[in-house]
């Protein structure tokens, strides 16, 4: 099962998506794709770390080609977060299509879990023209979510820390 969770900064995201994992197989790995780049990264780490502390997750810090992760089968992972994972392809690793590329990966990760949950961000809403290679990424990263949100069994958005269903069902662990 693929699960896409997207919402605003702030909204929860993270604490949806280790909820649902918590929920089910003991298996869980955490893919965290935040290279720690100053100070307000590495208190963004700090308090994913913090919130993660006593569930049992694996981390596993991959900021690009994440298709290339060794996994047991039938694990459950939690892939945190898409937005730094395109940018990271784009900016760092020089890739001109991440979308495409991250498509990939991930149906490769899908095909080796029981439940994959990716959390990614809104971003393009405000209307603000950025310089180009900001554009470029704004762009791509709304491709890549239709894309996913196309893939997924169930997409949620988080609004207000409040998952709201957008498609599947809403898991029983959000009840």
């Amino acid at each position: 099962m693929f699960i896409l969770i997207s919402g605003g900064c702030k909204n929860e995201k993270s604490a949806i998506a280790e909820k649902i994992i918590c929920s089910g197989n003991p298996g869980r790995f955490y893919i965290a794709t935040m290279q720690p780049f100053g100070k307000e990264a590495e208190i963004a780490i700090k308090r994913h770390r913090e919130m993660r502390a006593g569930t049992h997750f694996k981390t596993i810090e991959k900021y690009t080609d994440i298709g290339k992760i060794d996994l047991p089968d039938k694990c459950s992972v939690l892939l945190e977060c898409i937005g730094n994972l395109c940018a990271n392809e784009m900016f760092s690793a020089g890739c001109s299509s991440p979308d495409e590329k991250i498509l990939r990966d991930i149906k490769k990760l899908t095909e080796k879990t029981e439940i994959l949950v990716a959390v990614t961000s809104q971003v393009g809403g405000d209307g603000i023209i950025y310089p180009k290679e900001t554009m470029k990424y704004v762009e791509s990263l709304g491709r890549l979510n239709s894309a996913l949100a196309n893939t997924a069994d169930i997409v949620i958005e988080a609004v207000f820390g409040i998952p709201v269903i957008l498609k599947g069902e809403l898991p029983e662990c959000l009840y």
